[in-house]
Formats: structure tokens, C-alpha cells, sequence
């Protein structure tokens, strides 16, 4: 659905959606759709280059820059390809300079050894069937955390328990339906919303993203269930497991700095309502 697509194809551009404004700042545009449109030119490399064996493993993205919701200019390098594997470098460019770059790590699928390796007991799993019923149509992000349980009312999550989130990928650009791992790419942004995000709000902004995973979902319904937040001196690290329908399939960290003086309060948002009255 064009009214649910990050951005429009104009040309060789991309050019950002109002669903692409970021909550920080009006004339910002936010990480889901900077790093879901720089995992969307990746995979393409990887297509251009008539590698349909390798699969998605590695994904990191630096956030140098802000980003704002002028057109943007993707452009992929291969820097390395084998037998078992292509290293591709993207960069998003607006107005000629470059605000936002990553690098994606394919890898060709094999058979796994016999041997016995540990792993977590204890493994996320997607909200009852009816809070969040299977289906690749866009929706709000239910959110869970442990004081209140699942919903998609934002305001009950911001709080200081563990979270977790359940969402469906959106649409990277316009008329295309996004691969499934491009919608994660956009996705993992949101790392930062069960690591990062405290009793009151979301106080600390991404600088990168590290997706690392051992296969692509199965679906756009994905999840991430926090694992791990390490804070000091204005820096933070956080760590989520990203699972789907199917189990866990990797894990999603990122870096951020403290930004206190715009910070994120979900208690001004409904959602929720917005999409039901069609804004």
C-alpha cells in the first residue's frame, strides 16, 4: 500500500514519505527507512550480480549524519565477491553528500555440522494469535514489556521493565513489496525501542545498527525481544534477539548517544489512533 511505503521511486531517487518523518525532529527523516532503503540497494547488488545462492548474514549501518526528507540517491559497491560469499558497501546520499552508508555480508547457504553448540533455553515468542493475527499488511507495532503485558498502546510500555516488539515491515518504496529482508534492514531501527526506550521515553539516539542473522525471516512479521542495555557517560549499547513465527534467527545491536533535549515521549503518541482515523 502506497499510503504505508517509506518512499516513493522518482527516477533514479528515492524520495522519503511523511511515514518516513522521524519523531525527533519535523524535517528529520528516521532510521527504519534510512536503513531499510540501504538494505533494499544491497540486496539489489547482490540480484544485479546474478547471486541468487547467497543469503543476507551480516548487515551494519552508520548513522553519521541526520538525515532529512529531501530525495535520496542510493549507491552499492561490491568490495569483495567469492565462491561463498559478496561483501557489498551502499551509501545514501541527499544533495551530493553522503548522510548514512552500510555494509552487508552475503553468504551462501550449507549444511550445518552435527555438532552440539549452546545456545539460550529460553527463546522469544510472537504475541497470541489475537493480538496479533498472521499477516503481512501493515500495522502499528504491539509492544510488550513485563509491567504490562502485550498491546499496541504505547503509553502502557513507557515504563523501566524489559521489552519486546512485534511489528510488520513496511513497504521500503511504493508498488514494490520489500524482500523479507529488506523489511528486517528498516526494522532492526527499532532495536533501539526495546533497549533504549525507559520511564521516560526514549532518551538516547541511534548512531549505527549491526544485524546479524542466519537466515532471512519468513515473512514481514518480525520481532525483537531486548537481551542486553549498557549506559555510560552519554553512550549506550543494546542488544535484542530477532526472531519470527518460525524461532529466533540472529540478533540486532546498536550504539547510541544520549539526546535528553529531544527526547522521544510516547505518552504524546496514540498510534493507534492515528491509523484508525486514517491520518
Amino acid at each position: 500500500m502506497t499510503k504505508y511505503a517509506l518512499f516513493r521511486a522518482d527516477g533514479d531517487l528515492l524520495v522519503p514519505q511523511d511515514i518516513a518523518r522521524s519523531l525527533w525532529k519535523a524535517d528529520q527523516m528516521h532510521g527504519v527507512a534510512t536503513s531499510g532503503a540501504l538494505g533494499r540497494e544491497a540486496e539489489n547488488a547482490v540480484r544485479a550480480a546474478g547471486r541468487e545462492d547467497l543469503s543476507p548474514a551480516r548487515f551494519t549501518v552508520d548513522l553519521f549524519r541526520a538525515p532529512s526528507m529531501d530525495p535520496c540517491r542510493l549507491r552499492s559497491t561490491v568490495v569483495r565477491e567469492g565462491t561463498r560469499l559478496m561483501l557489498v558497501d551502499t551509501t545514501l546520499e541527499q544533495g551530493g553528500q553522503t548522510v548514512a552508508r552500510a555494509s552487508a555480508l552475503f553468504l551462501r547457504p550449507s549444511e550445518s555440522p552435527d555438532g552440539k553448540v549452546w545456545s539460550p533455553a529460553e527463546v522469544p515468542v510472537p504475541p497470541p494469535l489475537d493480538i496479533a493475527p498472521v499477516g503481512d499488511e501493515p500495522r502499528v507495532p504491539i509492544f510488550y514489556s513485563e509491567e504490562s503485558g502485550w498491546s499496541q498502546n504505547f503509553a502502557e510500555h513507557q515504563n523501566g521493565s524489559r521489552k519486546a516488539t512485534w511489528q510488520t515491515a513496511l513497504a521500503i518504496v511504493a508498488g514494490e513489496k520489500p524482500s523479507p529482508f529488506a523489511g528486517l534492514a528498516g526494522a532492526a531501527d527499532s532495536t533501539s525501542m526495546v533497549v533504549s526506550w525507559g520511564d521516560q521515553g526514549v532518551q538516547y539516539i541511534n548512531t549505527d545498527i549491526t544485524l546479524a542473522i542466519s537466515r532471512p525471516p519468513v515473512s514481514q512479521e518480525v520481532g525483537l525481544s531486548a537481551v542486553s542495555f549498557v549506559a555510560h557517560d552519554g553512550v549506550a549499547t543494546g542488544t535484542a534477539i530477532v526472531f519470527d513465527r518460525e524461532g529466533p534467527l540472529g540478533t540486532s545491536t546498536v550504539t547510541s548517544v544520549a539526546n535528553a533535549r529531544r527526547t522521544v515521549d510516547f505518552t504524546e503518541h496514540d498510534f493507534a489512533a492515528e491509523t484508525t482515523s486514517g491520518a
